[in-house]
């Protein structure tokens, strides 16, 4: 008999240990909901700003409740994102980077705002998981759009200019003497605006089929002082009009598309000759198993990535977790010549392709 199927006592050291790492990641789960509360309610910023107060303190700058207050502040202690002495409460600076400050590459508190939106999701994928698998991007709450910019945005501003873009070979030359770009799948386009502010002399225009994120995007890139370079169009990954783009980006998009090679062929003939598609992915593992990384991912693809491919007719979605060489593989079935890491992150890999 298979020893993995082989019936087998309870072993109660075993049996403890998982029952502890349930309740820890219980715990971990309930209080991501008093992240997103902090995060939208600006308690974080207000400990920040503050210095050590009394719970009262907090209370009367952000205009909440005292009682509420209190009681999600002695949350924080516990989990160790707020500091406490003697009815005193504090954000050290590595806290304060990581939920107090948007502008911060570390910041992170957007993400608890994906993991609820993830679980307001849960009555619609009952519904996917026994019938056609499908979730459009569209379904989803809000929270998913506005969380996936929030989440994201800080590792573009510490890495897309000034170390994505200068790995691709030209490019950055290029883009300073007025290349034109678009990002297919740009979602609010923080990346487009980025890019526009550090290279005035290029146009950008982003592509995205959900309106709402579209809209989203045009409202930032006013409020940026870019609109004039910066455009965002609804249009999707296999159909958006314009040509000889110089730089075409995708981030972390291509694999919740339904057919990504087609939409892959597509990017390469909008592509001028000399052109470079940067796409960036999930960093994945080299065998499946226990791994913070891979759990984050193919949790989010159970509800969101895997489902939106779905929903647009795939027979077998990448899912966010495919893998480099099965990436390679993609494009080189679009008919790109060449294709290479360009760099990576720890959590990303960012892949370019050349016809």
């Amino acid at each position: 008999m298979d020893t993995a199927t082989a019936p087998r006592q309870t072993d109660p050291e075993a049996l403890q240990a998982f029952l502890d790492r349930f309740a820890a990641d219980q715990a971990a789960t309930m209080h991501a909901a008093t992240v997103v509360v902090g995060d939208r309610l600006g308690l974080y910023r207000a400990l920040a700003e503050g210095g050590p107060q009394a719970a009262d303190d907090v209370a009367a700058t952000t205009g909440c409740h005292p009682r509420l207050v209190r009681e999600w502040l002695n949350a924080q202690v516990a989990s160790g994102y707020v500091e406490h002495d003697e009815g005193r409460y504090w954000l050290t600076p590595e806290q304060t980077a990581c939920l107090a400050d948007p502008s911060s590459t570390t910041f992170v508190a957007g993400g608890a705002m994906v993991v609820s939106s993830v679980h307001h999701a849960i009555e619609r994928a009952l519904t996917a998981f026994t019938g056609d698998g499908g979730i459009g991007w569209d379904e989803h709450h809000p929270f998913l759009f506005a969380g996936t910019r929030r989440f994201f945005e800080p590792a573009y501003r510490a890495n897309l200019v000034p170390h994505w873009v200068p790995a691709l070979d030209g490019i950055k030359e290029r883009l300073r003497e007025g290349g034109r770009v678009a990002d297919v799948g740009c979602g609010y386009g923080a990346p487009l605006i980025l890019l526009a502010q550090a290279f005035p002399e290029a146009t950008f225009v982003g592509y995205d089929a959900h309106v709402g994120s579209v809209e989203a995007a045009r409202r930032a890139a006013r409020d940026a002082g870019v609109s004039d370079r910066v455009h965002f169009e609804v249009a999707g990954c296999e159909e958006f009009g314009g040509r000889d783009f110089d730089l075409i980006c995708t981030f972390n998009a291509l694999h919740e598309w339904g057919d990504p090679v087609r939409a892959a062929e597509h990017i390469r003939s909008a592509l001028r000759p000399d052109g470079v598609w940067m796409f960036t992915e999930p960093q994945t593992d080299e065998t499946l198993g226990e791994s913070i990384r891979a759990r984050t991912f193919f949790s989010v693809s159970s509800f969101v990535c895997t489902p939106s491919a779905l929903a647009q007719g795939a027979a077998d979605a990448l899912g966010a977790q495919a893998g480099e060489a099965r990436l390679g593989a993609l494009v080189e079935q679009a008919g790109f010549g060449r294709f290479r890491r360009a760099t990576e992150t720890p959590a990303f890999l960012v892949l370019e392709a050349r016809p």
